[in-house]
């Protein structure tokens, strides 16, 4: 086999660009040569792709039944077939379905195939749609697969039970700690904000979309008097957000403060994380406030409860559960011990989440399905 790796997802910015690029200079570190296929989302007409030395813009649709897959599907397999890639890493349930129905051949003359599940779209209370047209894809292209990976309990006991090669559960795709551990001035931040230093913050990261929930957050807190919510995100629901709050009477409460670059430093100037989504894989937004040092209010839900230990690192409620919520953010706020000690439990439980440590990890298993490649 040549030393070639492949990396496939459906879109290049809003997946390979934020969470691969370490993967794939380390595979550069090995002396192999990386390609990367997937939809140009950059707006750029040729994006520099850092620890790529061939990038392939592909025109992924998001739909498994979109008939443009087919063309796609075409020009994947003929890549494939000529390059004689060592290692593919697929991603991303299109990119995933795609390649590993692309490489069938390629398998059988020795390449290794690897997909990462980050997060079956069937889960625990997702609706009978889902399970019907994902979990029969999932379990049959499981058998053109030689490593399936998979970063949460619950998608972890199901994998057990399909027909892949072999399969690992890992800890996500690493949160670089660092950022969130360097020193801030969050009284300077909260002033920024328009807060004064006594203000109690909430604040919540996330997409302003419906499996995001954001609108458990203003009912929540409705019932938490005095206390300022921080919506860090742009998305679909934003405005419908603005009416709910008005609505609430917690408008003058809340801050709309769109995408932001500074996570970091809003994080350390908030008190507590509040992340009541419907559904998760294994969310970077928690993982990053637990890295920030924050106690968490969240839903327990696939994903978040592999992260918080309740009573520990925070509170788990279900989705919808705002009177819960609101209790638990008031017992928080009005506690800073508590809030100081789930926050130190919740940095030291992450280190095992840290992009070195996901890295080694991952390091392991490329090497060995590279050794059983020689082997075979």
């Amino acid at each position: 086999m040549s030393k070639k790796v492949l990396f496939v997802a459906t879109v290049l910015r809003g997946h390979i660009m934020v969470f691969h690029l370490p993967y794939m200079r380390w595979f550069q570190e090995q002396g192999y040569e990386v390609h990367c296929c997937a939809r140009n989302d950059t707006g750029e007409p040729v994006p520099a792709v850092p620890g790529c030395d061939r990038y392939i813009d592909l025109p992924f649709e998001r739909s498994p039944l979109h008939p443009g897959n087919r063309g796609v599907y075409r020009a994947l397999k003929a890549l494939i077939d000529t390059e004689g890639y060592a290692l593919i890493h697929c991603h991303t349930p299109v990119g995933g379905m795609l390649t590993r129905l692309a490489a069938r051949g390629a398998r059988r003359k020795g390449t290794r195939v690897l997909y990462t599940a980050h997060g079956f779209h069937f889960y625990t209370g997702a609706p009978l749609a889902n399970w019907l047209l994902f979990y029969p894809a999932e379990r049959f292209l499981a058998r053109f697969t030689d490593l399936l990976l998979v970063i949460n309990a619950e998608d972890a006991a199901r994998a057990r039970r399909f027909p892949a090669r072999s399969m690992a559960l890992v800890p996500g795709v690493g949160v670089d700690v660092a950022r969130f551990a360097a020193p801030c001035d969050a009284a300077a931040v909260r002033a920024g904000l328009g807060h004064a230093p006594q203000t109690k913050v909430i604040i919540t990261v996330g997409e302003h979309i419906p499996r995001k929930n954001h609108e458990t957050c203003l009912r929540a807190l409705a019932a938490v008097p005095g206390a300022m919510l921080l919506f860090c995100g742009v998305g679909e629901q934003t405005d419908a957000l603005r009416s709910m709050a008005q609505a609430l009477g917690v408008a003058d409460r809340v801050l709309f403060l769109g995408f932001r670059r500074d996570v970091p430093a809003l994080l350390a100037a908030s008190d507590v994380f509040l992340f009541p989504s419907f559904q998760e894989g294994l969310p970077v937004s928690l993982m990053e406030a637990m890295a920030a040092g924050l106690a968490c209010v969240a839903s327990r839900v696939r994903g978040n409860a592999d992260l918080i230990r309740e009573g520990q690192g925070g509170y788990l409620f279900a989705p919808e559960d705002a009177a819960g919520m609101a209790g638990a953010l008031r017992a928080l706020l009005a506690d800073a011990a508590a809030r100081q000690a789930m926050g130190a439990y919740n940095r030291a439980a992450i280190q095992d989440y840290s992009l070195p440590a996901v890295l080694a990890d991952m390091a392991a298993l490329y090497d060995s399905q590279l050794q059983q490649q020689e082997a075979d």
